[in-house]
């Protein structure tokens, strides 16, 4: 469980999730420190009895254990703020519902992304929406709500440089020039908002959205399209998939990678095909 992701309700859940495993037969552990985690998963004969991890939190719980455990096939129990890869897969936020999905057993193979050595699920990004990031999460003490985010987008607006970002897909020596560069993953964007309605998160491919345009207005701007589903049409923005994305600028530009803070250009990442198994309420693909 993310220790930091609040308590209340999402207590509930998780002790519901536990009950509901025992009563299944299954033997669950819970633990509140990665550490620990960690450690106990190193011995051998540990690991061999394990069927899945629970990601008890939000996306950023779920990276944060195929991260540490690659290969181990993951189950989740959304109770963070976006909770955009349970939205994705159709999981509820039930303990008892995700107790019986995985007693069901079916496993769906999803594409992971890879910044450096560092992987996730959702997407990336550079730019302006990195920028707000990087500001909430300078800031975070528990839990983050919806409304952590006002004021953060409110400085970036207002102080933001939009510095140009050149962009190179796959082996094409021809950089494309924006101000901003959003790979996708999954279709659904923060809010649940359609960023890339063609993004298959099993296709082997990112799928880019470059916003070339470089203003608080152009953000505003983006953002009331983006909401509207239009954006994808727009002249200013340019559509792309690659295997393999390079994004590089003249100064430091904040990244973020499924809604946490990733250091600055430059950068590149890659999709990492069929790398995370997770258990989800249909029949696997």
């Amino acid at each position: 469980r993310n220790p930091r992701s609040g308590s209340g309700w999402r207590r509930s859940l998780t002790l519901e999730l536990v009950n509901e495993l025992k009563r299944l037969g299954f033997q669950p552990r819970l633990f509140r420190n990665r550490e620990r985690l960690d450690a106990w998963m190193r011995i051998a004969e540990n690991a061999a009895r394990v069927r899945c991890l629970v990601a008890a939190g939000g996306d950023g719980t779920a990276a944060d254990l195929f991260n540490r455990h690659p290969g181990v096939p993951l189950a989740l129990l959304p109770v963070g703020t976006e909770n955009l890869l349970a939205r994705g897969l159709g999981i509820p936020a039930s303990g008892r519902n995700v107790a019986r999905i995985i007693a069901l057993g079916n496993c769906r193979t999803l594409d992971l992304c890879a910044l450096g050595s560092r992987r996730f699920a959702l997407m990336a990004s550079a730019g302006f929406d990195a920028q707000v990031i990087h500001r909430v999460h300078s800031g975070r003490i528990g839990h983050i709500s919806h409304l952590a985010y006002f004021q953060p987008i409110c400085e970036s607006l207002r102080t933001y440089s939009h510095e140009p970002l050149s962009v190179w897909c796959d082996n094409d020596p021809t950089p494309v020039s924006t101000r901003q560069v959003v790979i996708v993953n999954f279709p659904m964007y923060a809010l649940g908002l359609p960023m890339a309605r063609r993004a298959d998160p099993s296709d082997g491919l990112l799928d880019l959205r470059l916003f070339q345009g470089g203003s608080a207005f152009q953000m505003v701007r983006y953002f009331c399209n983006l909401a509207l589903g239009r954006h994808e049409q727009l002249p200013d923005v340019v559509c792309r998939t690659a295997r393999c994305v390079r994004i590089a600028s003249r100064k430091p530009v904040p990244l973020q990678v499924d809604g946490d803070p990733a250091g600055t250009t430059p950068a590149e990442v890659c999709v990492l095909p069929g790398a995370l198994q997770v258990f989800v309420s249909d029949t696997p693909r």
